[in-house]
């Protein structure tokens, strides 16, 4: 127990350094050939049904659907009787804050269409990305519980973690084809979307943990 939690620990460390040095080489090149490359060579494949599937895997991570995702998830798990699973689930909004406070710390521009073909236009600064941030928070920590929870039925289970993998495997690319963020914003969106999943799992697990040895 005491190496698998030596092994996490070193794991975070590593993601927040790696974060870390991402976002400090963001503030200092907003602008990146490399982003711009990444982004023409996503986009060179167009279509109006393409537009329609990208702006729909985007969906769950547009406000106010984003805070309505996760309450009416959070009350399903509360109402179904995993009442912890439902509060640990409510606080995934808190990283909203999160992902607010270091926009507006490193103050990145949106791609334009100087660069890139724009499909959906946004407010927030870019960097890093909340969709992608979130999606890695949400849907991963879903991923985590039907790991956990074997009363739920199996199918249920399954048709959870594989809908929760495929937006979560497709959330980077769709950002980037319809021109709202860099590849860059979504790796730090990623990352911190890890970061911040980590501790989630981590105090789930040991609170179960603890209920398992009063018991």
């Amino acid at each position: 127990m005491q190496l698998k939690r030596n092994t996490g620990l070193i794991i975070l460390f590593l993601l927040i350094l790696a974060f870390t040095i991402l976002s400090i080489f963001i503030d200092h090149n907003p602008i990146l050939p490399f982003d711009t490359r990444a982004s023409l060579f996503i986009q060179q494949y167009q279509a109006d049904w393409l537009d329609k599937v990208m702006l729909a895997i985007s969906f769950f991570g547009e406000l106010p659907w984003s805070l309505l995702s996760v309450l009416v998830v959070a009350a399903i798990f509360y109402l179904q009787k995993y009442k912890r699973e439902g509060l640990y689930i409510a606080s995934i909004l808190v990283s909203g804050l999160i992902i607010l406070g270091i926009k507006n710390l490193i103050n990145r521009p949106r791609p334009t269409a100087f660069y890139v073909r724009l499909v959906e236009v946004n407010r927030f600064q870019s960097y890093p990305s909340g969709h992608v941030l979130s999606y890695v928070l949400f849907f991963g920590f879903l991923i985590f519980l039907m790991d956990r929870l074997t009363t739920i039925p199996k199918t249920t289970r399954n048709v959870v973690t594989y809908l929760s993998a495929f937006l979560m495997i497709f959330i980077a690319p769709s950002r980037i084809y319809l021109g709202a963020h860099w590849f860059t914003d979504t790796l730090g969106g990623f990352l911190l979307g890890l970061i911040c999943l980590f501790p989630l799992c981590y105090f789930y697990l040991k609170k179960e943990n603890t209920n398992i040895d009063s018991n």
